[in-house]
Protein backbone atom coordinates (compact mmCIF):
# COMPACT_ATOMS: atom_id res chain seq x y z
CA UNK A 1 0.00 0.00 0.00
CA UNK A 2 1.34 3.46 -0.86
CA UNK A 3 0.79 6.21 1.55
CA UNK A 4 -0.64 9.33 -0.14
CA UNK A 5 -0.84 13.06 -0.31
CA UNK A 6 -3.12 15.45 -2.40
CA UNK A 7 -2.66 19.35 -2.45
CA UNK A 8 -4.97 21.45 -4.54
CA UNK A 9 -3.58 24.77 -5.44
CA UNK A 10 -6.63 27.32 -5.44
CA UNK A 11 -6.69 30.62 -4.21
CA UNK A 12 -10.31 30.46 -4.36
CA UNK A 13 -10.47 26.69 -3.07
CA UNK A 14 -8.33 28.07 0.27
CA UNK A 15 -10.57 30.92 0.89
CA UNK A 16 -13.87 28.63 0.83
CA UNK A 17 -15.23 30.55 -2.27
CA UNK A 18 -15.57 27.56 -4.71
CA UNK A 19 -15.66 23.68 -3.62
CA UNK A 20 -12.44 21.97 -4.54
CA UNK A 21 -13.69 19.13 -6.69
CA UNK A 22 -10.29 18.05 -8.21
CA UNK A 23 -8.82 17.15 -4.98
CA UNK A 24 -11.46 14.84 -3.97
CA UNK A 25 -11.29 13.68 -7.26
CA UNK A 26 -7.91 12.32 -6.77
CA UNK A 27 -8.28 10.71 -3.25
CA UNK A 28 -10.83 8.69 -4.49
CA UNK A 29 -8.67 7.56 -7.52
CA UNK A 30 -6.14 7.11 -5.76
CA UNK A 31 -8.43 5.16 -2.69
CA UNK A 32 -9.71 2.99 -5.44
CA UNK A 33 -6.45 1.30 -5.87
CA UNK A 34 -5.90 0.42 -2.74
CA UNK A 35 -3.26 3.34 -1.70
CA UNK A 36 -4.24 5.33 1.74
CA UNK A 37 -4.23 9.04 1.04
CA UNK A 38 -3.02 10.20 4.71
CA UNK A 39 -2.79 13.98 3.46
CA UNK A 40 -5.47 16.13 2.05
CA UNK A 41 -5.15 20.31 1.82
CA UNK A 42 -6.37 22.96 -0.20
CA UNK A 43 -3.80 25.80 -0.56
CA UNK A 44 -3.38 29.40 -2.45
CA UNK A 45 -1.46 29.64 -5.46
CA UNK A 46 1.68 31.00 -3.75
CA UNK A 47 4.59 28.94 -4.82
CA UNK A 48 6.16 29.23 -0.89
CA UNK A 49 3.89 27.90 0.70
CA UNK A 50 3.10 24.58 -2.04
CA UNK A 51 6.86 24.19 -2.00
CA UNK A 52 6.97 24.41 2.25
CA UNK A 53 3.64 21.39 2.15
CA UNK A 54 5.78 19.18 -0.52
CA UNK A 55 8.72 19.63 1.62
CA UNK A 56 6.84 18.71 4.49
CA UNK A 57 5.23 15.48 3.13
CA UNK A 58 8.52 14.48 1.28
CA UNK A 59 10.92 15.09 4.52
CA UNK A 60 9.23 14.74 7.31
CA UNK A 61 5.85 12.11 6.45
CA UNK A 62 8.08 10.19 3.89
CA UNK A 63 5.43 9.87 1.69
CA UNK A 64 5.42 7.84 -1.27
CA UNK A 65 3.10 9.47 -3.90
CA UNK A 66 2.00 13.55 -3.80
CA UNK A 67 -0.83 14.40 -6.33
CA UNK A 68 -1.24 17.68 -6.75
CA UNK A 69 -3.67 19.47 -8.98
CA UNK A 70 -4.37 23.00 -9.72
CA UNK A 71 -2.06 25.80 -11.10
CA UNK A 72 -0.29 24.21 -14.63
CA UNK A 73 -2.06 26.40 -16.11
CA UNK A 74 -0.39 29.87 -17.88
CA UNK A 75 -2.40 32.40 -15.05
CA UNK A 76 0.27 34.43 -13.36
CA UNK A 77 -1.00 32.85 -9.96
CA UNK A 78 -0.32 29.31 -11.72
CA UNK A 79 2.84 28.46 -10.15
CA UNK A 80 2.73 24.59 -9.20
CA UNK A 81 5.42 23.65 -11.84
CA UNK A 82 7.52 26.12 -10.35
CA UNK A 83 7.08 25.04 -6.58
CA UNK A 84 7.36 21.32 -7.69
CA UNK A 85 10.43 21.90 -9.29
CA UNK A 86 11.99 24.24 -6.65
CA UNK A 87 11.54 20.63 -4.39
CA UNK A 88 13.12 18.36 -6.91
CA UNK A 89 15.93 16.10 -6.57
CA UNK A 90 15.27 14.12 -10.04
CA UNK A 91 13.08 14.69 -13.32
CA UNK A 92 10.22 12.42 -14.85
CA UNK A 93 9.42 14.33 -17.61
CA UNK A 94 7.66 10.82 -19.04
CA UNK A 95 4.76 10.82 -16.75
CA UNK A 96 3.56 14.53 -17.38
CA UNK A 97 4.41 13.58 -21.32
CA UNK A 98 1.84 10.67 -21.44
CA UNK A 99 -0.52 12.95 -19.56
CA UNK A 100 -0.68 15.52 -22.32
CA UNK A 101 -0.19 13.38 -24.85
CA UNK A 102 -3.20 11.49 -23.95
CA UNK A 103 -5.29 15.08 -23.01
CA UNK A 104 -4.34 15.60 -26.91
CA UNK A 105 -6.86 13.27 -27.51
CA UNK A 106 -9.57 14.96 -25.96
CA UNK A 107 -8.41 18.59 -26.55
CA UNK A 108 -6.33 20.69 -28.06
CA UNK A 109 -5.63 23.09 -25.31
CA UNK A 110 -3.63 20.11 -23.49
CA UNK A 111 -0.40 21.37 -25.22
CA UNK A 112 -0.81 24.34 -22.67
CA UNK A 113 -0.47 22.24 -19.59
CA UNK A 114 3.02 23.07 -17.83
CA UNK A 115 2.57 20.35 -15.40
CA UNK A 116 5.87 18.83 -14.19
CA UNK A 117 6.63 14.95 -12.32
CA UNK A 118 9.53 15.15 -10.04
CA UNK A 119 11.14 13.00 -7.39
CA UNK A 120 12.31 14.29 -4.02
CA UNK A 121 14.25 11.61 -1.76
CA UNK A 122 11.73 8.44 -2.24
CA UNK A 123 9.13 10.60 -2.87
CA UNK A 124 7.32 10.95 -6.85
CA UNK A 125 5.29 14.22 -7.10
CA UNK A 126 3.06 14.93 -9.75
CA UNK A 127 1.30 17.96 -11.13
CA UNK A 128 -2.04 16.97 -11.96
CA UNK A 129 -4.89 19.53 -13.90
CA UNK A 130 -7.04 21.42 -11.96
CA UNK A 131 -10.41 19.72 -13.67
CA UNK A 132 -12.20 16.80 -12.10
CA UNK A 133 -12.65 15.70 -15.77
CA UNK A 134 -8.63 16.11 -16.94
CA UNK A 135 -7.72 14.63 -13.59
CA UNK A 136 -9.22 11.24 -14.40
CA UNK A 137 -8.24 11.00 -17.72
CA UNK A 138 -4.87 12.24 -16.66
CA UNK A 139 -4.74 9.30 -13.95
CA UNK A 140 -5.95 6.88 -15.27
CA UNK A 141 -2.82 7.52 -18.37
CA UNK A 142 -0.13 6.77 -15.76
CA UNK A 143 -1.87 5.05 -12.87
CA UNK A 144 -0.86 2.02 -14.64
CA UNK A 145 3.12 2.26 -14.14
CA UNK A 146 3.17 4.02 -10.71
CA UNK A 147 2.46 0.87 -8.51
CA UNK A 148 6.34 -0.25 -10.22
CA UNK A 149 7.95 3.17 -10.58
CA UNK A 150 7.24 3.75 -6.43
CA UNK A 151 8.34 0.12 -5.87
CA UNK A 152 11.49 1.06 -7.78
CA UNK A 153 11.92 4.55 -5.90
CA UNK A 154 11.60 2.79 -2.30
CA UNK A 155 14.16 -0.45 -3.13
CA UNK A 156 11.12 -2.41 -2.96
CA UNK A 157 11.55 -3.45 -7.12
CA UNK A 158 14.86 -3.62 -9.90
CA UNK A 159 14.05 -4.47 -12.94
CA UNK A 160 11.73 -2.45 -15.56
CA UNK A 161 12.04 -4.95 -18.48
CA UNK A 162 10.57 -8.26 -19.77
CA UNK A 163 12.22 -10.78 -19.73
CA UNK A 164 11.83 -11.40 -23.94
CA UNK A 165 13.75 -15.37 -25.23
Amino acid sequence: MFRVGVITSSDKGSRGEREDLSGPTLIKLAQDLGWEVVEYVVLPDEQTLLAEKMLQWTDELSLDLILTTGGTGFSMRDVMPEATLSVADRLVPGIPEVMRMESLKVTNKAMLSRAVAVIRKQTLIINMPGSPKAVRECFAAIAPALPHGIQILKGEASECATNVK
